[in-house]
């Protein structure tokens, strides 16, 4: 496994310290995160799922893009870096628009305990995505994924429940 550290920060994003990422999820401490949500022209969310040998969470679908940043990096530096490394595509028009905390225990001991930062785009198109990061990809409107988790929870990650309706919220207010 590479060895990537993530901020470690306290719950007013304050930076406190970095840490190897693996060894920060064993010990479930609060870190620096994002998550990218890219809508098409028909208001319609790219989603992903989660390459089948992730750490954590793998083979389960989630927003278009998500991770940590590095040191010295801007949320909107370390999205777009992810969005091409994990879907090989651009999104010029990314916007840093709001953040939460939380916390999710997975069955194999690691914990994600996140000051996640949400970032909203446009993309419309298919991404020739890095199969090493992403199983697969598609698009859904909200009410497709209301449904689709209404019926199978267990197939999404656990901070794309949380957040994806007020993502949804928040791209109709900036962008429409």
């Amino acid at each position: 496994m590479k060895q990537d550290n993530v901020i470690l920060v306290d719950h007013e994003d304050t930076m406190i310290g970095s840490m190897e990422k693996y060894e920060a999820h064993e010990k479930g401490l609060l870190h620096r995160a994002f998550s990218v949500f890219l809508f098409n022209d028909h208001d319609e969310l790219l989603l992903q799922q989660r390459a089948l040998d992730k750490y954590h969470c793998g083979g389960l679908w989630t927003n278009s893009c998500c991770s940590h940043q590095r040191l010295g990096e801007t949320n909107l530096e370390a999205a777009k870096r992810r969005l091409q490394e994990e879907l090989r595509i651009e999104a010029p028009d990314l916007r840093d628009v709001f953040s939460f905390v939380y916390r999710a225990e997975f069955e194999n001991g690691l914990t994600e305990h996140e000051f996640d930062h949400v970032l909203l785009g446009k993309f419309t198109g298919t991404p020739s995505f890095n199969p090493a990061e992403v199983a697969a990809v598609r698009y859904l409107d909200q009410k497709s994924i209301d449904r689709e988790i209404s019926l199978q929870p267990s197939h999404f990650t656990p901070w794309f429940k949380l957040i994806y309706k007020r993502a949804f919220d928040q791209y109709i207010t900036r962008y429409k």
